[in-house]
């Protein structure tokens, strides 16, 4: 069967809809539907010089997408869109357009969904508390605990925490949390990623990984039990290392997944490694969500120089895995 994915093209005035018009501009062995503001995408594609031919998304059957076209399904603007601007009363649009794509993943309209790059800043500016589409997804869909994770050619960086400050971060790391989130991840690298018997590396908290309870006592306290309570579960775990430690080559070898404790302790090493072809995919949810790694570049917004590799490796992501 055809797979049949999801697009939102995120922030209207960051590069999220001419990414999606240069996206569409290839044929795909998938069926693309943009949820998204269909003048939007006609605007965009004129600014860029480019064709698109535009048709209202149909369930009625599977085709895959030609080249130079897209089907959408409609979320109208509150006010048009300027590139590079942003608009606090567009905030419910975006919202409007996750809301729409997890919907029809929900009810198997969708086979997966890619969603392009969102601005928190405006959403949260507009009076609406919103902290990234990974919580986003989790709400809508009822599921109390997701894992946000990147993955760039051989590496996947999954982590324990997401958006959090980091004086929050340390209270975040419970046995409950760090318990769902090896489960999770272990049963994502089965069932989504056809790994038999995934090996997980999993970074310490604190320096040197807390260096005997010296530099902090997490490592003793909650991720070793932990992690020993799950090796008796069968999973192949390793840790905790020092993060300066497990992100070598040698360590890196010997793992399919990476657990980070926080945002900056992973990501940073995974998007020096592939930056603009990595791809950020949410597990634990019951649809398949994959996404850029980047944010809305609203410097680039406009001027035709974006670069669509991440929407593209996350597209192919997400086709990959719909096709499991």
């Amino acid at each position: 069967m055809i797979p049949r994915i999801a697009i939102t093209p995120g922030e209207p005035g960051g590069i999220g809809p001419e990414l999606l018009v240069q996206l569409a501009q290839q044929g795909h062995r998938a069926q693309l539907v943009a949820i998204a503001d269909p003048a939007l995408l006609a605007d965009t594609a004129q600014r860029l010089q480019l064709p698109l031919a535009i048709s209202k998304f149909s369930t009625e059957s599977r085709k895959p997408q030609a080249p130079a076209s897209i089907q959408v399904l409609p979320v109208r603007l509150q006010n048009p869109a300027t590139p590079g601007r942003l608009d606090p009363d567009n905030a419910r649009y975006v919202l409007d357009t996750l809301k729409a794509a997890a919907d029809g993943c929900l009810d198997d309209t969708f086979d997966a969904v890619v969603t392009g790059p969102v601005h928190k800043g405006v959403i949260n500016d507009a009076g609406i508390r919103f902290s990234g589409h990974t919580e986003f997804f989790a709400e809508v869909a009822g599921v109390d605990k997701v894992v946000m994770m990147l993955a760039a050619d051989d590496l996947r960086v999954a982590l324990v925490t997401t958006h959090l400050p980091l004086a929050e971060v340390s209270p975040a790391i419970t046995p409950a949390n760090l318990t769902r989130t090896l489960e999770i991840v272990d049963s994502a690298m089965h069932r989504q990623f056809g790994i038999e018997k995934p090996r997980i590396s999993v970074c310490g908290l604190n320096p040197h990984a807390g260096e005997g309870g010296h530099m902090g006592r997490e490592e003793i306290e909650i991720i070793e039990p932990v992690m020993a309570l799950l090796r008796k579960r069968g999973m192949d775990l390793t840790g905790p290392l020092p993060a300066d430690t497990l992100f070598t080559p040698p360590r890196l070898a010997d793992a399919d997944a990476v657990i980070a404790m926080y945002h900056d302790q992973g990501l940073p090493v995974l998007k020096f490694k592939g930056f603009g072809r990595a791809v950020n995919i949410t597990l634990g949810l019951p649809f398949i969500r994959t996404s850029v790694d980047h944010g809305t570049a609203l410097d680039l917004a406009g001027s035709g120089r974006a670069d669509c590799g991440s929407f593209r490796a996350a597209l192919a992501q997400a086709i990959s895995m719909a096709a499991r």
